[in-house]
């Protein structure tokens, strides 16, 4: 039979980390309402300013806009992956690393140079496990994201892709759909040519508009503008999987710890019972032997 004190000392080490699991839970809750109101919000926002690209295409008028346009050959692109600080979130963090290899390996077949950069502590460190050179690496987004901290980063994307410097911009996140439903995206960012198609970016096809002072003044400004919310969007759909995936995650461990202390103490008692009867019968016997 097992030993007391080993059982002992095993249930209430479960006990501890039962404690802490169940702590990451709730502040991983807490986390995750506000992170998906700001998602909710972001997503709102997105798609009605994807659909005001979308009438500007289809308001009757010749666009001609550096983003809208796609290279004729693509020579230089960027792949953007976005991953979590911190561990203790199932499998997040290894689908979309695993997702970001199969991407990255496509651009070099089809890419003659091609740029990684990689956000989140953890997928910096399986990159360069990897032995695969990053040219930016963040760290500084958490739950969180500002967007005046991802406006600079959009902006230098769309200042390279005007000037030539770089023809394609691919991006590896975990997509927030539901509470219940988290996917891995691979997109395509830039060029913007497929924005006025998207199924957010539906044009209303029935209502007339009347664009002033033109339809062109008003796509200079909206045109990059979607694309820095798209990105900012990202990385709140980001944010708020990483917070339910952590939070499934504390809430699985939550339930085997109890399960396991529940065997423990089984034993424990089991245990227990089998020294005090085998004490008992010792006393028994001592008697018996006195007696005689």
């Amino acid at each position: 039979m097992a030993n007391l004190r080993v059982l002992a000392k095993r249930r209430r080490s479960v006990r501890i980390i039962r404690k802490i699991t169940r702590t990451m839970e709730l502040i991983a809750t807490a986390r995750f309402k506000k992170a998906m109101d700001r998602a909710h919000a972001a997503t709102a926002y997105t798609r009605r300013i994807t659909q005001l690209v979308a009438n500007l295409v289809h308001g009757g008028v010749e666009i001609d806009h550096p983003l809208l346009q796609p290279r004729e050959e693509t020579n230089r692109a960027v792949l953007l992956v976005l991953t979590a600080n911190r561990g203790l979130c199932g499998g997040f963090n290894t689908n979309l690393i695993r997702a970001a290899q199969q991407q990255l390996n496509e651009l070099r077949a089809e890419v003659p140079e091609v740029s990684v950069e990689v956000a989140g502590k953890r997928g910096i460190a399986a990159f360069r496990n990897r032995k695969i050179d990053m040219a930016e690496q963040f760290t500084q987004f958490e739950d969180k994201p500002r967007y005046d901290e991802v406006e600079p980063i959009a902006q230098r994307y769309l200042d390279a892709y005007i000037t030539g410097e770089l023809d394609r911009v691919d991006m590896v996140y975990m997509r927030f759909e539901s509470a219940s439903r988290q996917s891995v995206a691979v997109e395509t960012l830039l060029p913007l040519g497929g924005l006025a198609g998207s199924e957010e970016g539906q044009a209303e096809q029935d209502v007339p508009f009347e664009f002033l002072p033109s339809a062109e003044s008003i796509l200079e400004e909206v045109v990059p503008t979607s694309f820095k919310v798209k990105l900012f969007k990202c990385f709140l759909d980001a944010a708020v999987s990483e917070q339910i995936a952590r939070m499934v995650a504390m809430k699985s461990a939550t339930e085997n710890a109890d399960g396991l202390i529940r065997d423990l103490t089984t034993l424990y008692n089991r245990a227990r019972q089998s020294r005090i009867t085998s004490e008992i019968l010792d006393v028994i016997g001592g008697v018996e032997a006195v007696a005689k």
